[in-house]
């Protein structure tokens, strides 16, 4: 896939991929296609268009309240 966007979107395999533009999104599905040929999956997981797979890596149930009585 080549990108049009300036700035271009990041790489498939660039470190902040999932800040590609989103050309089509499918939330019924759970999934989104990214710009840059990345599949980005609503639990965060990915597929790389060379057929890796990403696994989830970010929570998904931490709510905001959680962070607020943190300590540093």
């Amino acid at each position: 896939m080549t990108c049009s966007h300036q700035p271009l979107c990041p790489s498939a395999d660039a470190s902040d991929r999932e800040a590609a533009h989103t050309i089509s999104a499918h939330p019924e599905q759970g999934w989104s296609l990214l710009c840059n040929g990345v599949l980005l999956f609503d639990d965060t997981g990915e597929l790389l268009p060379n057929g890796v797979v990403i696994a989830p890596h970010r929570p998904t149930d931490v709510h905001p309240e959680a962070f607020r009585h943190a300590r540093c």
